[in-house]
């Protein structure tokens, strides 16, 4: 199961992506754009695995389940 450290483990695997891809850029007239695209892509997907992480760790709204019997549901 999941647990809050996986999102400071996530962020450390983007930053060493980062840093890679800012050292380990093709060098030439397009070495700019080359660190800018892959920094970009890598922070862009790790904020959505964040989201969608924290979305379903923390849901706002309860799931309910349908399938249940009327007598078997507890209302708290």
């Amino acid at each position: 199961m999941a647990n809050g450290w996986s999102i400071i483990i996530g962020l450390v695997v983007v930053l060493l992506a980062c840093g890679a891809a800012w050292f380990f850029s093709p060098k030439g007239e397009t070495q700019t754009i080359w660190r800018s695209s892959l920094i970009l892509s890598f922070a862009s997907c790790y904020i959505m695995w964040a989201i969608t992480f924290l979305a379903q760790w923390h849901p706002l709204i309860v799931p309910r389940r349908g399938d249940l019997r009327a007598g078997a549901i507890h209302e708290s």
